[in-house]
């Protein structure tokens, strides 16, 4: 079964085509080996606590287990980066998680729907905005920003093993795939055409209970 498990995990990272994914896995109290992209729930124990591990995937790229207490404070409370594009500040926060070797998810705001997903988030629209866990620190400033990641768990010098791989940047407010736009997009023109050549269809019709033609 635990074969099983992880080459369905292997496979569905290599589909993936580099794309970078977090997975989990964790052992209960029972022995059973879990995997999974959300940590252990509150419930399962010391023994899955203890145990968890924190496997980064990529196209080609070994997993990696975390030491056991950065382990423990990504699963209790996980740090998501929100930044832009030209902001020196999105810069140099990142470049501190990255020297200090935090494991972080990086969401861009580059839309109007990013803005949004950033409000909800939190922030009052400054970046960058820092999440740890429920926590969350507006604008840049390394002093609070290591007292908080400090107050969460997470060690002070950098354990971070390294061929450990950050998942990619992705968007605050993702798009939908530009295929299935795309093909509703086909879908309603093609509807709307076939509408169309019924009605001329119709329009060319003799009236139902005309006489027929008379020939003298």
């Amino acid at each position: 079964m635990r074969l099983k498990l992880a080459a369905i995990l292997l496979l569905c990272a290599g589909a993936a085509g580099g794309v970078h994914a977090q997975v989990y896995k964790w052992v209960d109290e029972k022995g059973v080996t879990h995997y999974s992209d959300a940590p252990p729930p509150p419930g399962a124990g010391k023994a899955a606590k203890a145990k968890v591990e924190l496997k980064s995937f990529s196209t080609g790229a070994p997993a990696v287990e975390l030491p056991a207490e950065l382990a423990a404070a990504v699963r209790n409370r996980p740090v998501t980066l929100y930044s832009t594009v030209q902001c020196e500040a999105c810069d140099r926060a990142r470049a501190m998680l990255l020297a200090r070797g935090i494991p972080f998810r990086e969401k861009t705001v580059n839309t109007a729907d990013d803005q949004a997903a950033l409000k909800k988030a939190g922030s009052n629209g400054q970046l960058p905005l820092l999440l740890v866990g429920r926590s969350k620190q507006i604008g840049f400033e390394q002093g609070s920003w290591d007292v908080l990641l400090s107050d969460a768990g997470y060690p002070p010098q950098k354990i971070l093993p390294p061929n450990y791989q950050h998942p990619a940047p992705v968007a605050a407010a993702p798009l939908p795939p530009a295929d299935t736009a795309e093909q509703a997009g086909a879908a309603a023109r093609a509807e709307a055409r076939a509408a169309a050549e019924e009605a001329a269809r119709r329009r060319k019709l003799p009236p139902a209970e005309a006489a027929p033609a008379f020939q003298f």
